[in-house]
């Protein structure tokens, strides 16, 4: 078969790829996978710097989630959601029980961007009330909604999307749009106008304020002490949903279940998937609170889907919980964040004057670039593409080159690594972002 102009592998003649042109499409094929490993047919092995799309979060291969795929498939691999399932019950029930106070039941989807559009959906049908809020700087999903919903530009091409959503700016201390000087005066005013942004829409109007608890693909945004909070009052004032999307940052991420546990805050509604079971086989959901599921005891809730549960998905999301709790995963990210990947980028921050700032939490943290630390002018501008992006590419390949796989959004690399990752192979892998860094510095003019 003839290669496609740009295209550098017959499979991806009958592959269309997301988000890509597909006539130049450029793809590493992955021929096998060990733990915080991938390797291509070559047998050149990169260290999955984010997780794949930050949801392998107990690795690749882990013999005790690929031994729970294959012992469920031996007794039953599927069932329609009209059938109780044990595994989908159990995985129910342990979500729940590690979810905060006041949740009560699990609505299961296929992914992130399902779980987003369900969890709205019950907040209309709850509230009686049809508009959404949602930040700018945010993903949630490719579905109709989901997309509707997401800040960033990614939403463009999907435009005239789902009315009602309306997006508000969140906080963003190291470029606030609120002309901001500490992280207090960012928590207050970010709160302040997401306030006035309520009233200018009318609360009574308002079914549910959308947010990412830590912002992920747009900048590992975490929120000010505080912030999350403000938004739980400013809901409860109003009779207003708190949705939180955990896709990214939840079960273990952060070093937390789900990363609002990290400020003590309790939504309606939580969406998750990715590291639920670390995506050995699709799974999502929406945990819902007492309050909103009674909405639904006499009431049909209008929406399904034919894998919901999957019975191969929850049995390995039932394993993973195991693993997380048996192997004293939550407590090793908190003490890897603090212990080795905070000093240690931010060591290498004071080495590079391409690199603005270093934020995160856990296992999760973004390495911000820019051409001038004084300005803090991106190293690339916003939504870059062709050879504006040039440098920021200049420095993934550098990573590569290095035994290192990033994971590069705009101006930034997000560090977010298997959780099971070893503190060796963590340290040598900032070792070669460290000499990566030498390719961004030489675009930089401050």
């Amino acid at each position: 078969m003839e290669r496609a102009r740009g295209v550098p592998a017959e499979g991806n003649r009958v592959v269309f790829t997301s988000w890509s042109a597909q006539n130049h499409v450029s793809q590493l094929e992955i021929a096998a996978a060990d733990g915080p490993w991938i390797e291509d047919p070559d047998g050149r092995r990169f260290l999955d710097f984010g997780s794949q799309l930050v949801n392998v979060n107990l690795g690749h291969q882990h013999p005790r989630l690929v031994e729970a795929v294959r012992r469920q498939s031996e007794q039953l691999c599927t069932a329609a959601p009209s059938f109780a399932v044990g595994v989908r019950t159990e995985a129910a029930r342990m979500i729940v029980e590690r979810s905060p106070e006041g949740m009560e039941r699990v609505f299961f989807t296929n992914g992130g961007a399902e779980a987003n559009e369900n969890a709205v959906r019950m907040a209309r049908l709850h509230t009686g009330r049809q508009k959404v809020l949602a930040t700018s700087r945010s993903y949630h999903g490719a579905t109709a909604t989901a997309i509707t919903l997401t800040g960033e530009p990614r939403r463009w091409p999907s435009e005239p999307g789902v009315p009602g959503i309306v997006h508000f700016q969140g906080p963003y201390p190291y470029r606030s749009p609120f002309h901001a000087t500490t992280e207090a005066e960012e928590c207050e005013r970010a709160l302040e106008h997401l306030e006035q942004v309520v009233q200018f829409e009318g609360p009574h109007t308002i079914a549910a304020i959308l947010l990412e608890s830590v912002v992920g693909t747009n900048g590992v945004l975490v929120p000010p002490d505080g912030y999350l909070a403000g938004v739980r009052d400013l809901c409860d004032r109003h009779g207003i949903l708190m949705i939180a999307d955990e896709v990214m940052v939840g079960f273990g991420r952060v070093g937390e279940w789900f990363a609002v546990d990290h400020w003590d805050v309790a939504p309606d509604l939580i969406c998750f998937a990715k590291g639920v079971n670390s995506g050995y086989v699709p799974l999502g959901g929406v945990v819902i609170s007492a309050e909103v599921a009674a909405t639904f005891d006499e009431r049909p809730f209008p929406g399904g889907l034919t894998y919901s549960g999957h019975p191969l998905a929850c049995a390995v999301a039932i394993e993973s919980i195991r693993v997380f709790e048996d192997e004293g995963i939550l407590d090793r990210v908190r003490k890897v964040g603090d212990g080795l990947l905070r000093p240690e980028l931010e060591a290498i921050a004071e080495r590079h004057p391409s690199v603005g700032e270093v934020r995160g939490l856990g296992m999760f943290f973004a390495v911000e670039l820019v051409r001038d630390r004084a300005t803090r002018e991106p190293l690339v501008p916003f939504n870059a593409a062709g050879p504006a992006a040039a440098p920021m590419g200049e420095f993934a390949a550098a990573c590569k080159e290095g035994g290192v796989w990033p994971f590069v959004s705009g101006n930034r690399l997000h560090v977010a690594p298997p959780l099971v990752t070893s503190d060796d192979d963590l340290r040598a892998g900032l070792a070669a972002v460290d000499a990566a860094l030498e390719v961004a510095d030489a675009h930089t003019v401050g």
